[in-house]
Protein backbone atom coordinates (compact mmCIF):
# COMPACT_ATOMS: atom_id res chain seq x y z
CA UNK A 1 0.00 0.00 0.00
CA UNK A 2 2.87 2.40 0.84
CA UNK A 3 4.41 1.82 -2.59
CA UNK A 4 1.08 2.49 -4.27
CA UNK A 5 0.64 5.74 -2.36
CA UNK A 6 4.18 6.84 -3.27
CA UNK A 7 3.51 6.02 -6.93
CA UNK A 8 0.23 7.94 -6.94
CA UNK A 9 1.96 10.94 -5.38
CA UNK A 10 4.69 10.81 -8.04
CA UNK A 11 2.01 10.58 -10.72
CA UNK A 12 0.03 13.41 -9.12
CA UNK A 13 3.01 15.76 -9.28
CA UNK A 14 3.47 15.04 -12.98
CA UNK A 15 -0.28 15.08 -13.63
CA UNK A 16 -0.56 18.51 -12.01
CA UNK A 17 2.10 19.83 -14.37
CA UNK A 18 0.21 18.45 -17.36
CA UNK A 19 -3.15 19.70 -16.04
CA UNK A 20 -1.75 23.21 -15.53
CA UNK A 21 -0.29 23.18 -19.03
CA UNK A 22 -3.62 22.07 -20.56
CA UNK A 23 -5.57 24.58 -18.48
CA UNK A 24 -3.45 27.45 -19.77
CA UNK A 25 -3.60 26.13 -23.32
CA UNK A 26 -7.40 25.79 -23.44
CA UNK A 27 -8.28 28.93 -21.48
CA UNK A 28 -9.80 32.15 -22.86
CA UNK A 29 -11.00 30.63 -26.11
CA UNK A 30 -14.21 31.30 -28.01
CA UNK A 31 -16.90 30.07 -28.22
CA UNK A 32 -16.47 29.75 -24.48
CA UNK A 33 -19.16 27.08 -24.03
CA UNK A 34 -17.39 24.77 -26.50
CA UNK A 35 -14.21 24.94 -24.44
CA UNK A 36 -16.14 24.53 -21.19
CA UNK A 37 -17.51 21.28 -22.63
CA UNK A 38 -14.05 20.25 -23.85
CA UNK A 39 -12.53 20.86 -20.41
CA UNK A 40 -15.34 19.13 -18.51
CA UNK A 41 -13.79 15.67 -18.10
CA UNK A 42 -10.34 17.17 -17.60
CA UNK A 43 -11.74 18.82 -14.47
CA UNK A 44 -13.29 15.51 -13.39
CA UNK A 45 -9.90 14.27 -12.26
CA UNK A 46 -8.45 10.93 -13.21
CA UNK A 47 -4.93 9.71 -12.53
CA UNK A 48 -3.62 10.67 -15.98
CA UNK A 49 -1.74 7.39 -16.30
CA UNK A 50 -0.92 7.88 -19.98
CA UNK A 51 0.83 11.26 -19.74
CA UNK A 52 2.46 9.97 -16.56
CA UNK A 53 3.84 7.03 -18.52
CA UNK A 54 5.15 9.39 -21.21
CA UNK A 55 6.95 11.58 -18.67
CA UNK A 56 8.41 8.64 -16.74
CA UNK A 57 9.61 7.04 -19.99
CA UNK A 58 11.34 10.28 -20.94
CA UNK A 59 12.98 10.51 -17.52
CA UNK A 60 13.98 6.82 -17.58
CA UNK A 61 16.09 7.32 -20.72
CA UNK A 62 17.77 10.43 -19.32
CA UNK A 63 15.53 13.08 -20.86
CA UNK A 64 14.18 16.22 -19.22
CA UNK A 65 10.47 16.21 -18.28
CA UNK A 66 10.01 19.66 -19.82
CA UNK A 67 10.79 18.23 -23.26
CA UNK A 68 7.77 15.91 -23.15
CA UNK A 69 5.12 18.00 -21.32
CA UNK A 70 3.38 19.33 -24.48
CA UNK A 71 3.23 15.83 -26.00
CA UNK A 72 2.08 14.33 -22.68
CA UNK A 73 -0.70 16.93 -22.62
CA UNK A 74 -1.58 15.98 -26.21
CA UNK A 75 -1.89 12.34 -25.17
CA UNK A 76 -4.28 13.33 -22.38
CA UNK A 77 -6.39 15.33 -24.85
CA UNK A 78 -6.65 12.37 -27.20
CA UNK A 79 -7.63 10.13 -24.29
CA UNK A 80 -10.38 12.52 -23.25
CA UNK A 81 -11.57 12.84 -26.85
CA UNK A 82 -12.07 9.06 -26.89
CA UNK A 83 -13.89 9.12 -23.54
CA UNK A 84 -16.35 11.77 -24.71
CA UNK A 85 -17.15 9.85 -27.89
CA UNK A 86 -17.24 6.48 -26.10
CA UNK A 87 -19.86 7.76 -23.67
CA UNK A 88 -22.06 8.83 -26.58
CA UNK A 89 -21.73 5.47 -28.33
CA UNK A 90 -22.18 3.45 -25.13
CA UNK A 91 -24.99 5.72 -23.86
CA UNK A 92 -23.18 6.10 -20.54
CA UNK A 93 -24.37 9.05 -18.48
CA UNK A 94 -21.59 8.99 -15.89
CA UNK A 95 -17.82 9.26 -16.23
CA UNK A 96 -15.59 9.30 -13.14
CA UNK A 97 -18.73 9.99 -11.14
CA UNK A 98 -19.44 13.15 -13.17
CA UNK A 99 -22.18 13.69 -15.76
CA UNK A 100 -20.91 12.65 -19.19
CA UNK A 101 -20.36 15.54 -21.61
CA UNK A 102 -23.28 14.55 -23.85
CA UNK A 103 -25.71 14.66 -20.91
CA UNK A 104 -24.91 18.35 -20.39
CA UNK A 105 -24.30 19.61 -23.93
CA UNK A 106 -26.12 17.03 -26.06
CA UNK A 107 -24.62 14.61 -28.57
CA UNK A 108 -23.76 17.34 -31.10
CA UNK A 109 -22.01 19.47 -28.49
CA UNK A 110 -20.11 16.48 -27.12
CA UNK A 111 -18.94 15.43 -30.58
CA UNK A 112 -17.64 18.94 -31.25
CA UNK A 113 -15.93 19.08 -27.85
CA UNK A 114 -14.22 15.75 -28.52
CA UNK A 115 -13.19 16.76 -32.03
CA UNK A 116 -11.72 19.98 -30.65
CA UNK A 117 -9.55 18.06 -28.17
CA UNK A 118 -8.44 15.70 -30.95
CA UNK A 119 -7.34 18.55 -33.23
CA UNK A 120 -5.68 20.48 -30.42
CA UNK A 121 -3.63 17.40 -29.50
CA UNK A 122 -1.70 17.60 -32.76
CA UNK A 123 -1.12 21.33 -32.36
CA UNK A 124 0.28 20.67 -28.88
CA UNK A 125 2.61 17.95 -30.15
CA UNK A 126 4.21 20.36 -32.61
CA UNK A 127 5.06 22.64 -29.67
CA UNK A 128 7.40 20.13 -28.05
CA UNK A 129 10.90 21.64 -27.59
CA UNK A 130 12.50 18.99 -29.77
CA UNK A 131 14.19 18.59 -33.18
CA UNK A 132 11.77 18.58 -36.16
CA UNK A 133 12.49 14.90 -36.90
CA UNK A 134 11.39 13.89 -33.39
CA UNK A 135 8.25 16.02 -33.58
CA UNK A 136 7.39 14.52 -36.97
CA UNK A 137 7.76 11.01 -35.56
CA UNK A 138 5.56 11.83 -32.57
CA UNK A 139 2.84 13.31 -34.79
CA UNK A 140 2.96 10.20 -36.98
CA UNK A 141 2.63 7.93 -33.93
CA UNK A 142 -0.37 9.86 -32.59
CA UNK A 143 -2.09 9.86 -35.99
CA UNK A 144 -1.56 6.12 -36.44
CA UNK A 145 -2.65 5.49 -32.86
CA UNK A 146 -5.85 7.50 -33.31
CA UNK A 147 -6.79 5.45 -36.38
CA UNK A 148 -6.18 2.20 -34.48
CA UNK A 149 -8.32 3.41 -31.57
CA UNK A 150 -11.20 3.99 -34.01
CA UNK A 151 -10.66 0.55 -35.54
CA UNK A 152 -10.73 -1.03 -32.09
CA UNK A 153 -13.88 0.83 -31.08
CA UNK A 154 -15.57 -0.27 -34.31
CA UNK A 155 -14.67 -3.89 -33.60
CA UNK A 156 -15.90 -3.60 -30.00
CA UNK A 157 -19.29 -2.38 -31.21
CA UNK A 158 -19.37 -4.99 -33.98
CA UNK A 159 -18.69 -7.77 -31.46
CA UNK A 160 -21.96 -6.91 -29.67
CA UNK A 161 -23.87 -8.15 -32.72
CA UNK A 162 -21.94 -11.41 -33.04
CA UNK A 163 -22.79 -14.67 -31.31
CA UNK A 164 -19.17 -15.77 -31.01
CA UNK A 165 -15.95 -13.85 -30.47
CA UNK A 166 -12.67 -15.67 -29.86
CA UNK A 167 -10.13 -14.75 -27.20
CA UNK A 168 -7.61 -13.83 -29.91
CA UNK A 169 -10.13 -11.50 -31.57
CA UNK A 170 -10.85 -9.87 -28.23
CA UNK A 171 -7.15 -9.33 -27.51
CA UNK A 172 -6.57 -7.76 -30.93
CA UNK A 173 -9.53 -5.44 -30.35
CA UNK A 174 -8.26 -4.43 -26.91
CA UNK A 175 -4.81 -3.76 -28.29
CA UNK A 176 -6.25 -1.29 -30.78
CA UNK A 177 -8.91 0.28 -28.59
CA UNK A 178 -6.87 0.71 -25.41
CA UNK A 179 -3.26 -0.41 -25.38
CA UNK A 180 -2.02 1.48 -28.45
CA UNK A 181 -2.33 4.80 -26.58
CA UNK A 182 -0.21 3.43 -23.73
CA UNK A 183 2.30 2.18 -26.30
CA UNK A 184 2.32 5.61 -27.94
CA UNK A 185 2.80 7.29 -24.54
CA UNK A 186 5.88 5.23 -23.72
CA UNK A 187 7.33 5.51 -27.25
CA UNK A 188 6.86 9.28 -27.40
CA UNK A 189 8.47 9.66 -23.98
CA UNK A 190 11.47 7.66 -25.19
CA UNK A 191 11.75 9.59 -28.46
CA UNK A 192 11.60 13.02 -26.83
CA UNK A 193 14.03 11.80 -24.18
CA UNK A 194 16.55 11.07 -26.94
CA UNK A 195 16.59 7.27 -26.61
CA UNK A 196 17.96 4.94 -29.27
CA UNK A 197 15.48 3.10 -31.49
CA UNK A 198 15.91 -0.24 -29.69
CA UNK A 199 15.03 1.43 -26.38
CA UNK A 200 12.04 3.26 -27.89
CA UNK A 201 10.78 -0.05 -29.29
CA UNK A 202 11.17 -1.74 -25.89
CA UNK A 203 9.24 1.07 -24.21
CA UNK A 204 6.52 0.78 -26.83
CA UNK A 205 6.20 -2.94 -26.20
CA UNK A 206 6.05 -2.27 -22.45
CA UNK A 207 3.19 0.16 -23.00
CA UNK A 208 1.37 -2.20 -25.36
CA UNK A 209 1.45 -5.18 -23.01
CA UNK A 210 0.67 -3.19 -19.88
CA UNK A 211 -2.18 -1.49 -21.76
CA UNK A 212 -3.72 -4.85 -22.65
CA UNK A 213 -3.43 -5.92 -19.02
CA UNK A 214 -5.03 -2.63 -17.98
CA UNK A 215 -8.11 -3.20 -20.16
CA UNK A 216 -8.57 -6.84 -19.17
CA UNK A 217 -8.37 -5.82 -15.52
CA UNK A 218 -10.77 -2.95 -16.20
CA UNK A 219 -13.36 -5.57 -17.11
CA UNK A 220 -12.64 -7.32 -13.79
CA UNK A 221 -13.08 -4.05 -11.90
CA UNK A 222 -16.44 -3.48 -13.60
CA UNK A 223 -17.73 -6.58 -11.81
CA UNK A 224 -15.87 -6.51 -8.50
CA UNK A 225 -15.61 -2.88 -7.41
CA UNK A 226 -18.53 -1.30 -5.48
CA UNK A 227 -20.45 1.36 -7.41
CA UNK A 228 -19.58 4.16 -4.98
CA UNK A 229 -15.90 3.51 -5.70
CA UNK A 230 -16.34 2.65 -9.38
CA UNK A 231 -18.19 5.85 -10.26
CA UNK A 232 -20.62 4.04 -12.58
CA UNK A 233 -23.15 1.21 -12.52
CA UNK A 234 -21.60 -2.15 -11.60
CA UNK A 235 -22.00 -4.83 -14.25
CA UNK A 236 -22.90 -2.32 -16.96
CA UNK A 237 -20.89 -4.23 -19.57
CA UNK A 238 -23.09 -7.31 -19.03
CA UNK A 239 -26.27 -5.37 -19.79
CA UNK A 240 -24.68 -3.79 -22.87
CA UNK A 241 -23.74 -7.18 -24.25
CA UNK A 242 -20.01 -6.40 -24.28
CA UNK A 243 -17.88 -9.36 -25.34
CA UNK A 244 -15.26 -9.05 -22.61
CA UNK A 245 -12.71 -11.77 -21.95
CA UNK A 246 -14.78 -12.68 -18.89
CA UNK A 247 -17.90 -13.28 -20.99
CA UNK A 248 -15.97 -15.06 -23.75
CA UNK A 249 -14.46 -17.46 -21.22
CA UNK A 250 -17.83 -18.03 -19.52
CA UNK A 251 -19.38 -18.95 -22.86
CA UNK A 252 -16.53 -21.40 -23.45
CA UNK A 253 -17.45 -22.97 -20.10
CA UNK A 254 -21.03 -23.33 -21.37
CA UNK A 255 -22.45 -20.68 -19.05
CA UNK A 256 -25.64 -18.88 -20.07
CA UNK A 257 -25.78 -15.38 -18.59
CA UNK A 258 -29.51 -14.66 -18.79
CA UNK A 259 -29.30 -10.86 -18.59
CA UNK A 260 -26.38 -10.57 -21.04
CA UNK A 261 -27.34 -7.81 -23.50
CA UNK A 262 -30.69 -7.29 -21.77
CA UNK A 263 -30.18 -3.48 -21.45
CA UNK A 264 -32.14 -3.48 -18.18
CA UNK A 265 -32.17 -5.77 -15.15
CA UNK A 266 -32.80 -5.61 -11.42
CA UNK A 267 -29.93 -5.19 -8.98
CA UNK A 268 -30.42 -8.77 -7.79
CA UNK A 269 -30.32 -10.11 -11.36
CA UNK A 270 -27.04 -8.26 -11.97
CA UNK A 271 -25.57 -9.57 -8.72
CA UNK A 272 -26.65 -13.09 -9.65
CA UNK A 273 -24.94 -12.81 -13.04
CA UNK A 274 -21.74 -11.61 -11.37
CA UNK A 275 -21.87 -14.53 -8.90
CA UNK A 276 -22.30 -16.89 -11.85
CA UNK A 277 -19.19 -15.46 -13.54
CA UNK A 278 -17.25 -15.74 -10.27
CA UNK A 279 -18.35 -19.34 -9.71
CA UNK A 280 -17.40 -20.53 -13.19
CA UNK A 281 -13.93 -19.03 -12.84
CA UNK A 282 -14.05 -16.65 -15.80
CA UNK A 283 -13.32 -13.53 -13.70
CA UNK A 284 -10.29 -15.21 -12.12
CA UNK A 285 -9.16 -16.32 -15.59
CA UNK A 286 -9.30 -12.73 -16.88
CA UNK A 287 -7.40 -11.47 -13.84
CA UNK A 288 -4.66 -14.05 -14.45
CA UNK A 289 -4.41 -12.97 -18.11
CA UNK A 290 -4.09 -9.34 -17.05
CA UNK A 291 -1.28 -10.22 -14.62
CA UNK A 292 0.45 -12.26 -17.33
CA UNK A 293 0.47 -9.35 -19.80
CA UNK A 294 1.68 -6.87 -17.20
CA UNK A 295 4.52 -9.15 -16.08
CA UNK A 296 5.69 -9.64 -19.67
CA UNK A 297 5.49 -5.88 -20.18
CA UNK A 298 7.69 -5.20 -17.15
CA UNK A 299 10.33 -7.51 -18.60
CA UNK A 300 10.70 -5.09 -21.52
CA UNK A 301 12.17 -2.54 -19.13
CA UNK A 302 15.30 -4.61 -18.48
CA UNK A 303 16.99 -2.62 -21.24
CA UNK A 304 16.82 0.54 -19.11
CA UNK A 305 19.42 1.58 -16.51
CA UNK A 306 18.39 1.34 -12.87
CA UNK A 307 16.80 4.68 -11.97
CA UNK A 308 13.94 5.95 -9.85
CA UNK A 309 11.91 6.59 -13.02
CA UNK A 310 12.41 3.01 -14.20
CA UNK A 311 11.24 1.74 -10.82
CA UNK A 312 8.17 3.97 -11.08
CA UNK A 313 7.40 2.51 -14.51
CA UNK A 314 7.53 -0.96 -12.94
CA UNK A 315 5.26 0.17 -10.10
CA UNK A 316 2.91 1.80 -12.61
CA UNK A 317 2.57 -1.53 -14.40
CA UNK A 318 1.80 -3.28 -11.10
CA UNK A 319 -0.76 -0.62 -10.24
CA UNK A 320 -2.70 -1.46 -13.40
CA UNK A 321 -3.68 -4.80 -11.87
CA UNK A 322 -4.08 -3.69 -8.25
CA UNK A 323 -6.33 -0.63 -8.59
CA UNK A 324 -10.00 -0.67 -7.64
CA UNK A 325 -11.20 1.81 -10.28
Amino acid sequence: MAKELDLLEELRVRADTVATFIGQYLSKREPSELYTAARHLLHAGGKRLRPGMAILSCEAVGGKPTSVIPAAAAIELIHNFTLIHDDIMDRDNLRRGYPAVHTLWGNAGAILAGDTLYAKAFDLTTRAPAPPAQIKECVRILAETSVEICEGQWEDIEFENRDHVSEDEYLRMVEKKTSVLYAASARIGGILGGAERVVVDALGEYGRLVGIGFQIYDDVIDLRTPEDVLGKNRGSDILKGKKTLIIIRAHEFGENIKIFGAKKASREEINQAIRQLEDCGSIDYAEEKAIEHVQTGKNMLKILPETKSKQLLIELADYMIKRRY
